[in-house]
């Protein structure tokens, strides 16, 4: 009886190891933009999360380049600081204005945030760091933003997140990070500001509530499997002993 409360306790534990290998390596897949909460709006703003995944077994990863296409006409990139990483936000001219969803003509957008490491600081093997932006006003003639990315390891190898994904197609290597935009928020875009800061703010300590409970539920249902097995055993060496008294 022993053997089989055993088998059965190890066979879940097993399951419950492989669910969260299988987890983390679709998380790893590659660069990910990612929204907390609703999604940004077109012609508002919005907190966006690009993950970065370390896939060298050898090599850290110590740069992330992220473009923002001129196009969007976005006006304003606020970064959220990260412990050992330094941020830097690039604004360009732009050769033709764009007008906002609020009538509000953009001569200069931001083109780049770069986030660097310093001396000592990088994403080491089978970890990933995520990098907050504040953006906006987004623009409100598309349905989706694409963000191509670059990420550079130590030693100087660099590998381009850039490649589009067609609609309805297959994703490739190495898709760019993409959000995809709600319908226009009504109240203007400051409404939309404080709407999805709010939602980003709210979200994040959520997701983080999930993973520590689903982390406990894993402990528990190893600790029952280990009280199982030990009340068999317990229960067969008390019946052994008994009908040795006989």
């Amino acid at each position: 009886m022993s053997h089989h409360v055993f088998k059965r306790a190890g066979v879940l534990a097993a399951a419950v190891g492989i669910t969260g290998l299988l987890g983390a390596g679709i998380a790893s897949a590659h660069v990910t933009a990612n929204v907390y909460g609703d999604q940004p709006a077109k012609g508002g703003y919005g907190a966006i999360f690009f993950r970065v995944p370390n896939e060298d077994a050898k090599l850290g990863t110590i740069k992330l380049e992220v473009d923002i296409k001129p196009e969007y006409g976005i006006g304003s990139v606020r970064t959220k600081p990260i412990p050992g990483w330094s941020a830097q936000v690039t604004e360009s001219p732009l050769a033709q204005p764009v007008t906002t969803a609020s009538g509000t003509k953009i001569t200069e957008a931001v083109t780049k945030v770069v986030w660097t490491a310093q001396p000592g600081t990088k994403i080491g093997q089978n970890e990933f760091e995520e990098f907050q932006i504040s953006a906006g006003p987004l623009p409100a003639n598309v349905d989706q933003l694409e963000f191509p990315a670059i990420q550079t390891y130590e030693g100087g190898k660099v590998v381009s997140w850039n490649q589009p994904t067609p609609d309805g197609g297959e994703e490739p290597e190495h898709p760019a990070p993409t959000v995809k935009l709600a319908a226009e928020a009504e109240g203007g875009d400051h409404a939309s500001m404080t709407a999805s800061t709010t939602n980003a703010e709210a979200a994040t300590p959520a997701s983080d509530t999930t993973a520590r409970w689903l982390g406990g539920a894993g402990l528990v249902v190893g600790a029952l499997g280990l009280g199982i097995g030990g009340g068999a055993v317990l229960r067969s060496r008390r019946t052994g002993n008994t009908g040795g008294s006989k």
